[in-house]
């Protein structure tokens, strides 16, 4: 043994036990869950802006949807109701596709977390899981209701009147309904394993809810089975009452304000308050399913 291994030898004998320093978690507190949420917010808008190509491609469903069946099912409709455009009916449910698809796919963000380790290291901080939950939701609703703009901006495309009270009561329509559905998403994102199996799981359960929601035909005069499908599916009374704002502030010939007198129940005729409330019951309850199967994780 050397005279320098000697002395290192005899520093570490001498030096006793070494000190352990602590580390102090901070406690859970609702200044803490805030933050969380903003964070988890401010992450998912960080995100969808950076993903140029998803903001892009996100916008062809809709305006296929708007301006290819839109013009061919208006030149048959027009015959039936003279001096009515069809895409102005059916705007108000394109609207709602395009928040429908961006919504739940921001939720899908979960999983693509889980997979890379990501979530893993949200669940461990010293926050409540509520709190990731509704930075979720928010974060979701918000991104939502931006990619929504883009098409509200081309309302006066199909004869939508650019009134500002109509804007500011459509994006806020708009931001319901987008927490709804993200609040969904997140509740099976919770659940589901793989980016695949979500995948799967969104075409079996958006494309119905859609195309049972009366955003591409009205709902009057149909079959019993069918009118009582559509009347338990929450998205038909959102697309209803963004329908009927957007009617509400144009002039309507009597036989065309037939044509979108909106949900019935019975021969009651759903107030649009109440359709808004339908739509945020809906959503809390989404929102407090999923808070639940995170404490699972």
């Amino acid at each position: 043994m050397t005279v320098h291994e000697t002395n290192e030898m005899s520093a570490i004998t001498t030096a006793g036990p070494k000190r352990v320093v602590g580390v102090r978690v901070p406690e859970k507190s609702l200044v803490g869950d805030l933050r969380a949420i903003k964070v988890v917010w401010k992450r998912e808008l960080i995100r969808f802006w950076r993903d140029r190509l998803r903001m892009i491609t996100s916008l062809m469903q809709p305006l296929l949807f708007l301006f290819i069946l839109g013009t061919g099912l208006g030149a048959a409709m027009g015959q039936a109701i003279p001096g009515f455009n069809f895409r102005t009916f059916l705007f108000p449910g394109v609207v709602t596709l395009s928040v429908l698809f961006t919504a739940f796919f921001a939720a899908g963000s979960i999983v693509w977390d889980r997979e890379f380790g990501f979530l893993r290291e949200m669940l461990v901080a010293p926050v409540r899981r509520w709190s990731i939950v509704v930075g979720k939701c928010i974060g979701g609703a918000t991104v939502a209701t931006v990619q929504g703009l883009v098409l509200l901006a081309m309302a006066g495309l199909v004869g939508v009147p650019y009134n500002p009270l109509l804007i500011i009561l459509v994006i806020l329509e708009m931001f319901l309904i987008a927490f709804m559905i993200t609040a969904w998403g997140t509740m099976i994102a919770s659940r589901v394993k793989t980016f695949q199996a979500f995948m799967a799981t969104t075409q079996v359960i958006l494309l119905p809810l859609f195309f049972m929601s009366g955003a591409l035909f009205p709902i009057s005069n149909l079959p019993s089975w069918l009118s009582i499908v559509i009347h338990l599916n929450p998205l038909t009374y959102a697309v209803d009452m963004v329908r009927r704002t957007i009617f509400a502030f144009m002039e309507l010939s009597p036989e065309a304000a037939e044509f979108v007198q909106g949900v019935t129940w019975g021969t009651w005729i759903v107030p649009i308050w109440l359709e808004a409330v339908i739509v945020a019951l809906t959503g809390l309850v989404m929102t407090l399913c999923a808070v639940r199967l995170f404490r699972n994780l």
